[in-house]
């Protein structure tokens, strides 16, 4: 089995080859998942991309490059890079005790339509109606509709990536975002594996996640790239 620290290095890849391998789809050796699913691909020779993603781009109009710090080859007659998110890895050290004092519930697929409206009504971009799938959602609800999620991304038999950290706008600033972190995070470790995340640089959202313990810990960026109709 490969380590922990070199899964962590290529994550997308690692969890293709592991715990979502039936979500995966390659392409002269470089993976991606299904895009119905995520629309994220990993490589480790760069010179394979460009081939890879002028099919991959065949059945989705944009999807994501993951790379601690190599850069993708594209065919720039087919595909245009809309911007490179300049992203970090977050991996937890040590949970802190923090008070759980909402009900939150896990959530089933009745609830796939309002954890898709959420996600792109505050993060829009990541999310497709089928990530749900790729790992267990909570919630908590406030006057009878669902305000705040996290749920789970990538993972392998090692690790699980909290992800989908978003409450509604009308209900920010009442520790939703952290117990819920705090939730996802006790239901990672119960399985034995290691709880990391992904943000992108300077988001407002660091210092919280290094007071539940989570600490920086390498460069993890997403080439976004869109189709040429």
């Amino acid at each position: 089995m490969v380590k922990l620290e070199e899964q962590l290095k290529n994550p997308v890849w690692y969890s293709l080859n592991e715990t979502h391998k039936k979500f995966g789809v390659e392409y002269d050796g470089v993976r991606f998942y299904d895009q119905e699913v995520c629309t994220f691909g990993s490589f480790f020779d760069e010179s394979k991309t460009e081939k890879a993603s002028s099919q991959y781009i065949k059945t989705t109009d944009s999807f994501f490059f993951v790379s601690e710090n190599q850069t993708p080859i594209i065919d720039d007659a087919k595909i245009v890079l809309e911007r490179k998110i300049d992203g970090c890895q977050m991996v937890l050290k040590q949970l802190p005790e923090v008070s759980i004092t909402e009900d939150i519930v896990l959530l089933t697929n009745e609830y796939i339509d309002e954890v898709y409206d959420l996600i792109w009504l505050v993060m829009p971009g990541y999310y497709r109606r089928r990530t749900f799938v790729m790992g267990n959602y909570y919630g908590i609800f406030k006057d009878g509709k669902l305000v705040s999620i996290t749920g789970q991304r990538m993972q392998t038999n090692l690790f699980i990536e909290v992800s989908a950290v978003v409450t509604h706008p009308n209900y920010t600033k009442r520790g939703f975002a952290k117990q819920l972190i705090v939730h996802t995070t006790k239901e990672i470790l119960k399985v034995n594996k290691t709880p990391i995340l992904h943000t992108n640089k300077g988001n407002l959202a660091i210092p919280l996640y290094q007071k539940l313990g989570y600490e920086l810990t390498r460069d993890m960026n997403w080439w976004t790239y869109r189709r040429i109709d």
